[in-house]
């Protein structure tokens, strides 16, 4: 079952909030606890109103959910974060809170933005990416209002087209505000023509009274005074007039659900219009809006406060030609006080869609990718579960500062730095840091050094080490941070972004060793494509597996995938397929398969397999039909250390993939090592990665 739904527009005014209704109506009619969301909300920072849509579902199906909660950001916060260059930060702040609703829900609705004076395009890229990150497919809202079949063709295709370009899975179509005279023929015409793209497409008609604005809208959009009938401001408005002519020549024109707009002192129009809405051969008017700076005479009140059954009289003190600008700027929204709107658009969703075969689409509809974002979220919210205790040997580089900061503020672990104190507070000063009670050790002068030297003097004595050079080796914050994770007074290392691969790693050979089962230490990085996460072992630790060690690594990435929420489908990689080549490598890599087999036979791999075999299903039909994992493998296993390094790098550069890791594997307690080239992201991802092989560590020990 599906957990998400994002309803999105591709044009202004395509009445995407009736679209919604009939999707909440049909959710919370088949599931227990349904969540609604908006990423950005078109609201000022310092607004007293929230956003109207939220209002409405929150009112109208009763959901308890804080306001705050249901949405993201305001417009203002999301243009501040794209002029300040902080992009991640606004999509991490979206994937935040609707992570918050997710775990506490069956399902939740997302319902996209209505930035009023951007492009269509910009909206829908944007759209687009908050979608993807958010792991949810689309449903997609197109406005047909007074376009012909060939038009709302054309403004489908490009949009389909575009969602499809950026990778987003669209469950279906609804073509909304449809004129009349198509109304019956625009689905028939549409779906051979988008059969390729979608199977969903359905059309709701055109109705005028949704495009209405209320009396109660009006009011508050002018900040009016309602000097009467407070209980019909949801009376609805078709059109407004200004009432500057004569009374005689002024009734002729006046229409059912007109809006009188006339000043506060012309006596006559106003109890014309009164006296016309009483008549039983005149047009009703919807209301009036008495503009100007005076106030309305007394005569007047004294009039208007014997009459009963009133129309809603509201007061502005602009002019007459500036209040009905305001008018006409106002968009037709509904809203929770109005039951005549809520249930024409219920009533129009349920007769025009095929509300079964929807729920079905939608509860039955299973996300087919994870974007680097989902996967990068993902981590952070895993290691928040249970907060680690990580140690970064390296406390005087500025990156490590600057992402300790980051970590400390999303609350993603408990960190200690190594290395000079006083030089480590000049660079948090320097840098404008909020570092306050970061823990910073100096290993020369901390009182854990004599113990740790002692330590390690007792590891490796059977070397050659003597007391003396267990001190001296001691002072390498390395070696230091390597001991904390050893004693328990740190859970997880991570180091490498001023110190070779060599520097970091050998100190956990020597000190922390390898885990059961675990001849050597290994390597894995998640390589986030656009549309799914791949594992590839090993790119950046075993120069020249034997087959018993390629077979080690097959086993141990497959239990790294799985710690990560990768489900494993490992692929032991070749030049060749199957039985179609010979040679000492394939040899290597088919005895590889065979041992792999024994040490875990649940595990689904094979080999030996090329890479396009391995990913590709239409490949796999062809080079290995018979295997469960040609064409669906997640887990690339590389044959030596040449070709895992290159693929990996090159698919990075060439596929615009995130490539996270290398994460280690095969150590009692987890050390990870970064490139000396990494960026702040980097190493917080890293970090992160860190706490959750700790956390895993530590349930295999329960366990």
């Amino acid at each position: 079952m599906s957990k998400n739904i994002y309803i999105t527009a591709i044009e202004p005014q395509s009445g995407k909030t009736s679209i919604a209704l009939g999707v909440m109506e049909l959710l919370v009619r088949n599931l227990k606890k349904v969540a609604f969301f908006r990423p950005i909300i078109n609201v000022q920072d310092d607004t007293v109103e929230t956003d109207v849509i939220i209002d409405l579902m929150r009112e109208h199906y009763q959901i308890d959910t804080p306001k705050e909660e249901m949405y993201a950001l305001t417009l203002e916060q999301a243009k501040d974060l794209f002029a300040e260059g902080k992009h991640e930060e606004l999509l991490e702040g979206i994937m935040d809170k609707y992570k918050a609703l997710e775990s506490t829900h069956d399902f939740v609705m997302c319902l996209g933005t209505d930035f009023k004076g951007t492009s269509s395009s910009l909206e829908l890229d944007i759209n687009a990416e908050i979608a993807n990150n958010l792991g949810c497919p689309l449903l997609i809202v197109a406005n047909a209002h007074k376009k012909d079949l060939e038009e709302i063709e054309k403004t489908c295709q490009f949009a389909l087209e575009s969602f499809d370009d950026k990778g987003c899975d669209t469950l279906g179509l609804i073509v909304n505000q449809t004129p009349a005279n198509i109304q019956n023929s625009v689905v028939e015409y549409l779906r051979p023509k988008l059969k390729e793209k979608l199977d969903l497409v359905y059309s709701l008609p055109y109705e005028p009274t949704l495009g209405c604005i209320s009396m109660s809208e009006i009011a508050k959009n002018l900040d009016a005074d309602i000097l009467f009938g407070v209980k019909k401001l949801n009376r609805l408005v078709s059109r407004f007039s200004v009432a500057a002519m004569q009374l005689k020549n002024f009734l002729p024109r006046m229409t059912e659900g007109n809006l009188i707009i006339t000043p506060v002192d012309r006596l006559d129009v106003i109890l014309g219009t009164l006296t016309a809405f009483q008549s039983q051969t005149m047009p009703n008017a919807s209301g009036l809006i008495l503009t100007g700076y005076m106030e309305p005479d007394y005569v007047l009140y004294n009039l208007l406060e014997g009459m009963t059954d009133l129309i809603p009289i509201l007061k502005v003190k602009d002019d007459t030609y500036t209040t009905a600008q305001k008018i006409s700027d106002i968009s037709p929204q509904i809203h929770a006080d109005d039951p005549k709107k809520i249930s024409m658009a219920l009533g129009l969703f349920e007769s025009n869609v095929d509300t079964t075969e929807l729920r079905q689409k939608i509860v039955g509809f299973s996300v087919s990718f994870v974007t680097p974002k989902m996967f990068e979220f993902g981590l952070i919210k895993r290691a928040r579960m249970d907060k680690q205790h990580i140690v970064l040997p390296e406390g005087e580089e500025e990156r490590i500062l600057t992402a300790a900061e980051i970590i400390a503020h999303r609350d993603i672990a408990e960190i200690t730095v190594l290395g000079s104190e006083s030089k480590i507070q000049e660079k948090i000063t320097t840098l404008g840091l909020d570092m306050k009670g970061l823990n910073i050790i100096d290993p020369a002068k901390s009182a854990m050094f004599q113990d740790y030297a002692s330590t390690y003097y007792e590891l490796r004595k059977h070397k050659g080490i003597t007391p003396d050079n267990a001190n001296d080796v001691m002072t390498s914050v390395n070696h230091f941070g390597t001991m904390m994770v050893h004693k328990g007074h740190a859970d997880g290392m991570v180091s490498g972004a001023v110190h070779s691969t060599r520097n970091t790693v050998r100190p956990a050979f020597e000190i922390i060793k390898t885990e059961e089962g675990s001849s050597r230490m290994s390597s894995v990085f998640f390589m986030c494509l656009e549309d799914k996460v791949l594992v590839y072992g090993d790119c950046a630790v075993n120069p020249n597996p034997t087959s018993e060690l390629l077979a080690e690594i097959a086993v141990k990435s497959a239990e790294t995938a799985r710690i990560f929420g990768v489900d494993p489908v490992v692929a032991m990689l070749s030049y060749s397929t199957g039985n179609s080549g010979v040679g000492s490598d394939v040899d290597k890599v088919r005895k590889a398969v065979e041992i792999a087999h024994e040490l875990n036979p649940d595990l689904l791999l094979d080999g030996p397999i090329q890479y396009d075999a391995a990913v590709d299903s239409g490949v796999a039909k062809t080079k290995l039909p018979d295997s469960t994992v040609a064409g669906k493998a997640t887990v690339l296993i590389f044959p030596d250390l040449n070709t895992g390094n290159n693929t990996y790098k090159a698919v990075q550069r060439s596929a615009k993939a995130v490539a996270v890791g290398p994460v280690m594997q095969g150590l009692k307690k987890p050390v990870n090592d970064l490139s000396r080239g990494c960026t702040v992201v980097d190493i917080v991802n890293t970090v992160a990665i860190t706490a959750i092989q700790a956390q895993a560590d530590k349930e295999a020990v329960v366990g």
